[in-house]
């Protein structure tokens, strides 16, 4: 009885924390479908007297959204692309290949996941600008080639994996990349899922580095183009709430969509030194 009355308690507690962790959601969704006004009315409402796609339209014909949205498409995608590959291969090689100051050279890199990003954002806009990639998709798109966490995720996850079978693939005469590419890189799946899927949502909802390096508001991402909206339309809640959904969707979809491998690749990580 005691057993049964704590899984009712906690089942309780954790479906109070997911209404409480989806309600803002589920209101954002509705008021974006409200009419002008409507969600800043006292006593507040949570579903519109009468839904309408207005603030949706009116999205498009004040934002060229169209092109804001391939511009974040394309910036996610190369960014997450890159990434994949760069911590792939180095959190791989930290954690099987046997090089000279390879402890070393990983400890200087942890160091760096302690410093703050808007630190490195000073010197990293200067390298930039000296370049000539300042306003262009390459300069946002770069810094996120080699980001440090994804290599410590991989690193731990390949300690797991056993030597046996890669010295096995050595006796039998295969190179080194062939071995990360047929044998490594498949095994390495659930936790590229679990990195790519942080990588895209980081590049897809990052504000502050496009908005310092893009000054061309052609080349403007989603999130750039819709606080520039907030700017003009501040008291116009319904319209910042279309905007909010537009840019959630994307990547809410692309998690449900990848939960199953993602949850596998959180669960299954090796911490094996």
């Amino acid at each position: 009885m005691r057993k049964l009355a704590v899984a009712a308690a906690l089942h309780l507690a954790l479906a109070i924390g997911a209404v409480a962790t989806l309600l803002p959601f589920a209101w954002m969704l509705s008021a974006s479908l409200m009419q002008a006004g409507e969600a800043s009315k006292w006593p507040p409402r949570f579903l519109p007297s009468q839904a309408t796609l207005a603030n949706y339209r009116a999205l498009f014909e004040r934002l060229d959204l169209g092109r804001c949205f391939l511009n974040s498409a394309f910036v996610a995608i190369v960014s997450t692309a890159g990434a994949l590959f760069v911590v792939s291969l180095a959190g791989y090689a930290f954690a099987k290949l046997r090089f000279p100051g390879r402890s070393k050279v990983y400890r200087v890199l942890l160091t760096a996941m302690v410093i703050p990003a808007q630190v490195a954002m000073l010197p990293m806009f200067l390298l930039l600008r000296t370049l000539g990639l300042v306003n262009t998709y390459w300069g946002v798109i770069i810094p996120a080639l080699a980001p440090v966490f994804g290599i410590f995720m991989v690193r731990q996850y390949a300690l797991s994996l056993p030597d046996e079978l890669i010295d096995a693939a050595r006796v039998d005469g295969a190179g080194e990349f062939r071995i990360f590419r047929t044998l490594v890189f498949p095994l390495l799946r659930p936790i590229l899922v679990t990195f790519g899927v942080f990588s895209f949502i980081g590049a897809w909802n990052d504000f502050m580095w496009p908005l310092i390096v893009l000054s061309d508001e052609r080349r403007y991402t989603l999130p750039v183009a819709l606080a520039n909206l907030i700017g003009e339309h501040a008291e116009d809640i319904e319209l910042m709430m279309a905007g909010s959904v537009l840019t959630v969707l994307p990547v809410l979809l692309l998690f449900l969509v990848l939960q199953r491998t993602y949850v596998e690749g959180i669960t299954m990580g090796g911490v094996k030194e």
